[in-house]
This record gives structure tokens, sequence and C-alpha cells, in this order.
């Protein structure tokens, strides 16, 4: 692993900890119940992609988190750039992260397999 990616991996476990923090800081209760799973940062680090757990949200719930969050994105960049006393700070985008619905959709699968081939023999 060379410096640079161990300087983007820094980076991105440092924003993985204050993004919560920054909800938390929030007025809006309805953003403090949102768990951040994971941060990739671009090579230059100046975008960021937040991935949050989708929990047993809505379609029309997580647009409005959606909506909630990028309102919020330069407040929580600020609370960000404050805390680290960076130059500057990725610009954010928020996503709901499906692999782990996906993932599980797959083990449900491979266990209905299972169960069928158990039930032939």
């Amino acid at each position: 692993m060379t410096e640079a990616e161990i300087k983007l991996k820094r980076t991105e476990s440092v924003l993985q900890e204050l993004i919560p923090q920054a909800l938390g800081s929030l007025n809006d209760q309805r953003l403090h119940e949102l768990d951040v799973l994971e941060v990739k940062c671009s090579r230059g680090k100046s975008d960021a992609k937040v991935y949050i757990n989708p929990h047993s949200f809505t379609e029309e719930e997580k647009k409005n988190y959606l909506k909630l969050l990028n309102k919020a994105r330069p407040i929580i960049e600020t609370y960000c750039l404050k805390d680290q006393g960076w130059y500057r700070c990725p610009k954010f985008t928020f996503e709901f992260d499906e692999h782990i619905a996906r993932a599980q959709n797959i083990e449900e699968l491979f266990k209905k397999i299972a169960k069928e081939s158990t039930d032939e023999s």
C-alpha cells in the first residue's frame, strides 16, 4: 500500500467517525438515527460518497432523508473542516447502501436451494 493510499484510507476513517457526530449535532432528530456504513473518497479527496444504512426505510422515506442530507451537506462539511483543521473538505454525496439487502437476498436464495436439494434427497 502506497503512502497516498494510506492517507486516503485515514481520511475515509476520520470522516466515517466525524459525519455521525455532525449529524448528531444537527437540530433535526430524524438525521440522528442514520448510520454511516462507509465513506469512499475520490483519489484527490475532492469528493466523497457516504453510504448510509437503509434499515427498513421505504423508498419515500429514503427520498426524504436524501433531501434532508443534501440540505445539511454544507453544515456537515463545515463541521468536518473545523474539527480537523483542514484547508478543504470533500464534497459529500449521500447514498443508501443497497449491498446489504442484495447480500441478504442472495443468502436467502442459497438457503432455499440448500433446503430444496435436501428435500429432494
